[in-house]
């Protein structure tokens, strides 16, 4: 098993190359406007869990993940041709709430700061 420290280098080239890809040789129009919030690899490197989220929001997340799911053969097969694994993760795509999340809390804030 890879140590913890190869694990999150592999998490983070997946999280690039993924990135990169998804900018310069997807043209799905699903797939636009959106970034990779966090990659997560298990200790047998069967799986990648893929989270994103969209700059509109939680509103496009079905769409979003369905264009990623028919995507997802073409990014395992480019990113297992680019990077040295002898086998590459099974990439499994989650919306991530965070970003909006975040957003609803700082609006929180910024009206506790404008009522003092």
């Amino acid at each position: 098993m890879p140590s913890p420290i190869r694990i999150k280098r592999i998490e983070d080239r997946i999280q690039q190359e993924i990135s990169e890809l998804l900018i310069q040789e997807v043209n799905d129009p699903r797939l636009k406007q959106i970034f990779l919030t966090s990659v997560k690899v298990d200790r047998e490197l069967a799986y990648a869990e893929v989270y994103v989220s969209a700059v509109e929001g939680a509103s496009r997340s079905a769409e979003v993940l369905a264009g990623l799911e028919s995507a997802s053969g073409f990014l395992r097969r480019i990113l297992s041709s680019r990077m040295e694994l002898r086998s590459f993760p099974r990439l499994r795509f989650h919306w991530d709430p965070t970003p909006e999340n975040a957003d609803h809390i700082e609006k929180i804030l910024a009206e506790l700061r404008n009522k003092k």
